[in-house]
């Protein structure tokens, strides 16, 4: 463990230590007079902080995933005194996917908890704690002053603008005292300009004293018919008084609605028109910003599938018999990486320059969360068998509900899949989860009937099982033209479960 040491000690100590004092030295081992140790005592005194002193050791907010820019402290698993061995889990920090442990690196003792458990938004390289080495005086650790987040970068300074010919300012309109001002809509702006008409001629209707187009067309009305014509007299302004007047601070606008709505104040009942913030964790925060980034940055095409279940439902039906417990959307997602094996040309992602070709199929499956969704994934999925694809399922989708996922159980993939069936939506359409090219939503399978022919050429109406399918993909690398080939080849699949042997 890489610790500076300081020595607290005066010149005599410091030439015994270093081999200077010749003969005299030896004398320190009795007890001379003002030395604060004697015979048998030299252990002791290496020891003491009042000689000897280790710089601690600190613990900084870590990044735990690669778009982490702040985190949580969730809880302690230490307490302040206590031993830390190289491995040990110190605290649990909320990322913006998951609680992940943070486990020690070094030994020694927690000497200060710097960031109490509960703490939210603790900037990446904050200070949250101290170790020190094993036998150090942690109750006496100093907190560093020279520590915090590392400082953004700080941008060039602007040259001088260049002397040019002075630019005139525009001149803006003021507003006489007494004068109603209305916010006008954009429609009731051109009508009132096209016919010369003042908007306090007319009434504003709209929400929070907004003058509408139909305000606007009201008063078009009334100048045609000659009643309009007159603006309404404005109100003589105010003699600015020497004294402020107690009627002026009750004063109420002469507006049917407010402009603006009132402020909510924490803690208090809610007045009418106020709103209650609700504070977004880490992971809804990411989520907005990476759903922002993915429809205003990823031109998204769609593309939709009915595929038949009923080969599915019987295999599904005789693996029940035998104790064996799959879902409809484990068959799914042995379908998707088949297909992407298949068509190595999907199985890729666009890293902001340009197409990869990736070499695995990682299948990302939407899990809901009380926190928010994510995506934990199933690695090497064309390779695994319907059981234990479900297994995988089953403890993912559990550790995600948990906030208990690993970095590397979330990260990557190559594929996502989200299936809504379980809450009895028929079909929607996915947001792309970026630098992935695709994402597959899955809708409930229903009952259809259709129209059928027998062995024997008579048409008869048979019930089948259907299910809606709709790709969402990357039109920068996965054309339409290759989706639609996709999906047929998915269908495929998933109708004749033989093939995902």
């Amino acid at each position: 463990m890489a610790s500076s040491w300081r020595l607290g000690c005066d010149l005599r100590m410091l030439r015994y230590l270093l081999g200077f004092g010749g003969g005299r030295g030896l004398g320190l081992v009795k007890r001379a007079p003002g030395w604060p140790f004697g015979r048998g005592a030299s252990c002791r005194w290496l020891h003491s902080t009042q000689w000897l002193r280790a710089d601690p050791i600190k613990i900084l907010m870590p990044s735990l995933s690669p778009t982490m820019e702040e985190g949580n402290i969730v809880k302690w698993l230490k307490k302040e005194g206590e031993a830390v061995s190289a491995g040990d889990a110190l605290c649990e920090i909320e990322t913006d996917k998951a609680v992940v442990t943070l486990d020690s690196s070094e030994d020694g003792i927690l000497a200060k908890i710097v960031v109490e458990e509960g703490s939210k938004n603790i900037r990446l390289g904050s200070l949250i704690g101290l170790l020190v080495e094993e036998g150090g005086d942690w109750k006496h650790v100093e907190i560093p002053q020279d520590v915090g987040p590392p400082p953004a970068a700080s941008k060039p300074a602007a040259p001088p603008p260049s002397p040019g010919p002075p630019i005139s300012a525009p001149v803006k309109k003021e507003h006489t005292p007494g004068t109603l001002q209305f916010r006008l809509s954009p429609a009731a702006r051109n009508i009132l300009e096209k016919h010369a008409l003042d908007a306090s001629q007319g009434t504003a209707t709209g929400p929070r004293g907004v003058f509408t187009k139909e305000d606007a067309l009201k008063l078009v009305q009334l100048k045609q018919m000659g009643k309009g014509t007159e603006s309404r007299p404005t109100p003589a302004p105010p003699v600015a008084p020497t004294a402020p007047l107690p009627s002026q601070a009750t004063a109420r606008p002469a507006y049917p609605r407010p402009m603006i709505p009132p402020v909510s104040t924490p803690g208090q009942p809610n007045a009418a028109g106020t709103f209650t913030e609700i504070p977004a964790s880490n992971i809804r925060r990411v989520i907005a910003k990476r759903l922002t980034e993915s429809k205003s940055t990823v031109p998204h095409s769609y593309a939709t599938a009915d595929c038949d279940l009923g080969a599915v439902l019987k295999i599904r039906k005789n693996l029940v018999k035998d104790d064996i417990k799959v879902s409809v959307n484990d068959f799914i997602i042995k379908a998707a990486a088949v297909t992407l094996k298949q068509m190595p040309s999907v199985n890729v992602s666009w890293d902001g320059e340009g197409p990869k070709q990736l070499p695995f199929i990682d299948i990302s499956v939407a899990v809901a969360t009380e926190k928010g969704l994510i995506t934990p994934i199933i690695k090497d999925a064309a390779a695994k068998g319907i059981q234990e694809i479900a297994d995988s399922v089953k403890v993912l989708s559990k550790k995600a509900r948990d906030g208990k996922l690993l970095p590397e159980e979330y990260q990557g993939g190559s594929f996502s899949i989200s299936n809504l069936g379980m809450f009895g939506i028929d079909e929607f359409t996915a947001v792309i989860n970026p630098p992935q090219a695709c994402i597959l939503a899955v809708g409930r399978f229903r009952p259809v009937l259709k129209l059928t022919q027998d062995e024997e050429g008579k048409d008869k109406l048979q019930q089948h099982q259907l299910i809606t399918v709709t790709m969402s993909s990357d039109g920068r690398v996965v054309d339409d033209e290759l989706a639609t080939r996709f999906l047929e080849t998915f269908k495929a699949n998933l109708e004749n479960p033989i093939r995902l042997a």
